[in-house]
């Protein structure tokens, strides 16, 4: 799988790509709001294995990608597209050396033309932690709608925790994409 926006590239991992996610996935902030990490080595070299192995499905529903910034050819961060028949869920955690410069928006929009152009799901849906507000604010940014509040759905790390929901419908994306033309 290989995309590419205007300054990022997107593909699938590969196996040296470790390092490059273990700098963020071994990070405790970037953790703070995930259902994972931080990570050991052993961890995200599993993760990566994971992916690898995933790749080979001839039935391919999950598609976690490195997110390589262009100009650099750095790995910054990786982004997630889980398909279920028609819906899909999508998803991304980046370094925070490359935090608020709109590229999790810019991943983010290249997963929903995927979806709805490539996969044609009807419905796109992403979850954040309430205390997490800049992603939030990009999943709003790529116009998607917060259509509830999941109270305490998730245990991890030893207590339950809420979750924004938000999505955006095949419909919407599309109408969205015509007024950007």
């Amino acid at each position: 799988m290989k995309i590419e926006t205007q300054r990022l590239r997107i593909r699938d991992f590969r196996k040296e790509d470790w390092e490059a996610v273990h700098e963020y996935a071994s990070n405790a902030e970037v953790a703070k709001y995930m259902i994972w990490g931080p990570n050991s080595e052993g961890e995200t070299k599993a993760f990566i294995d994971q992916q690898l192995t995933k790749q080979q499905s001839t039935e391919r529903t999950d598609y976690e990608l490195a997110v390589i910034l262009k100009e650099t050819n750095q790995l910054i961060g990786g982004c997630g597209l889980y398909i279920h028949v028609t819906n899909a869920e999508m998803g991304y955690c980046f370094n925070p050396d490359y935090w608020g410069h709109g590229y999790a928006a810019e991943a983010s929009e290249a997963l929903l033309k995927l979806a709805f152009e490539t996969f044609h799901v009807h419905r796109v849906y992403a979850t954040c932690r309430p205390g997490n507000t800049a992603s939030a604010n990009v999943l709003r940014r790529i116009g998607m709608t917060q259509e509830g509040h999941l109270r305490e759905h998730l245990w991890h790390k030893g207590t339950f925790h809420d979750s924004y929901l938000f999505s955006i419908l095949g419909d919407e994306y599309r109408s969205n994409s015509a007024e950007d033309k």
